[in-house]
């Protein structure tokens, strides 16, 4: 029976990385999977998904207006897809995930997502929090604030390395927009609670 999974960490935890690998396990055994990504995130290249480590692999881009059922549809129609994997889930729309769940159900092809649970306010996404009450199976990948503790948060940064607390929620960047920290460090460097 398939399922609908979700990894889910902050910034620089290895989500992609773990992405890829899973890819390559199936590739191994000879198995065919469909890699997804937000067509507007290009830091690895057009259509790629790339670690941080330096590995990445070509990818199927979508767009937030994109039914994702109809995508997934027509590549299961092309030949055998043993699994579907999903970059920067988080940028999906509640719809979207529900189209995943509806292609997990109808389709019976697994759909893996990987992405962030919370923006840098520490508001949830709309495509996480639809993911958080509707996947199979979840998963924490694990990452460490400065302090050795688990980082939960992640804060963003401006040219001087001061936290931001205002902007759009997507903003796409690496290690030099963000940080991940733990609830504590993340309230120091935001003044305690993000503004409301």
């Amino acid at each position: 029976m398939a399922k609908l999974y979700f990894n889910y960490s902050t910034m620089n935890a290895g989500k992609s990385t773990l992405l890829l690998q899973a890819s390559h396990n199936y590739f191994e055994r000879g198995m065919q999977t469909y890699l997804l990504t937000a067509n507007f995130d290009d830091r690895a290249g057009e259509a790629q998904i790339g670690s941080r480590i330096g590995i990445s692999a070509a990818a199927d881009t979508y767009r937030q207006s994109d039914d994702l059922f109809a995508k997934i549809e027509a590549r299961l129609a092309k030949g055998p897809c043993a699994c579907v994997m999903i970059d920067e889930a988080q940028w999906m729309t509640r719809d979207q995930v529900w189209q995943l769940a509806r292609a997990v159900d109808d389709l019976d092809v697994p759909i893996m997502c990987y992405g962030l649970r919370v923006d840098f306010r520490g508001e949830l996404f709309p495509g996480s929090a639809t993911l958080l009450a509707l996947a199979d199976e979840m998963r924490e990948v694990r990452t460490i604030c400065h302090c050795g503790k688990k980082a939960t948060m992640v804060i963003r940064v401006n040219e001087a390395g001061e936290a931001v607390t205002e902007g759009a929620q997507i903003e796409v960047g690496g290690n030099d927009r963000y940080v991940s920290l733990c609830r504590r460090h993340w309230r120091e460097a935001v003044g305690d609670c993000p503004s409301t």
